[in-house]
């Protein structure tokens, strides 16, 4: 008996047919991997990266609060300085021996409107809600994608360190020496809170630097793992087909052989 038997053929073409629909999907989703069917342990490694790369993203965005917050608090004390030098000045003014009590009342009376704006900025100086200038603490940020990658900004009690300058009153003529150490002090004081947060500022632009180079190196790591090559794709594709439509040719001829075979026996 003659046993012309296709299934050979036949499991070739479904072969051919399924190497197809992966192909079609890498090129339809961009994506080699698209499932641990395609590579169980890149998916793991690829999972890993996308952990990395979506933490490092938020850590970036951490830190630029970071740099953000020093900035309106190292602003706060900026004006602080400011009016604090014009205290200064005034009570250097103060200290001229031609001026009356009345003058000297004047010039105390401008003072007292430049402590209470050092008081008013101290009371505002905030960032998305927490007061920086008010209290000694800190402000805490994630700057990795890892546990323990924390940077901090320092936040001060302004008005405890400068509560001098604040109580200046130059309307006593014997007052004026200790006006001036007072409003020294208070000049030192917040110049060196300011250089504090400047060198903190320059650790967050530092660290979201680092962290921008990171996300673009894990980035690439996992792109190299999970994209399609498209130019390889494209050609396993075309090769795919060509084997397909052979595999047809074969199955059609050997179908037609079939029953010119069985028409003679019949």
């Amino acid at each position: 008996m003659i046993n012309l038997n296709t299934s050979s053929n036949s499991s070739l073409l479904q072969q051919v047919q399924q190497k197809q629909n992966s192909l079609m999907e890498k090129l339809a989703s961009g994506k080699r991997v698209n499932s641990a069917a395609d590579d169980a342990a890149a998916q793991q490694i690829i999972d890993r990266l996308t952990s990395q790369v979506e933490g490092t993203s938020r850590a970036m965005s951490n830190a630029y609060d970071g740099v953000s917050l020093s900035q309106v608090a190292e602003g706060g004390l900026s004006g602080i300085t400011e009016d604090a030098q014009r205290i200064r000045e005034l009570t250097v003014q103060a200290g001229n021996g031609i001026y009356s009590a009345a003058d000297r009342k004047a010039i105390q009376s401008e003072i007292s409107q430049l402590q209470g704006n050092i008081s008013q900025t101290i009371e505002n100086t905030e960032f998305a809600g927490k007061k920086l200038l008010t209290e000694d603490g800190s402000a805490d940020f994630l700057v990795g994608a890892n546990s323990g990658n924390t940077l901090s900004v320092n936040t001060s009690n302004i008005a405890s360190g400068i509560s001098d300058l604040l109580s200046i009153d130059v309307s006593d003529a014997s007052s004026i020496d200790d006006a001036l150490s007072a409003a020294d002090s208070a000049i030192d004081y917040v110049d060196s809170t300011r250089a504090d947060l400047g060198a903190t500022q320059n650790q967050f632009e530092s660290a979201a630097r680092n962290l921008s180079q990171a996300n673009v190196n894990q980035a690439a790591a996992r792109s190299r793992l999970q994209d399609t090559d498209y130019a390889q794709a494209t050609s396993d594709s075309a090769s795919a087909n060509i084997l397909s439509q052979s595999s047809l040719a074969v199955q059609v001829q050997s179908n037609q052989s079939k029953g010119q075979v069985l028409s003679l026996l019949g």
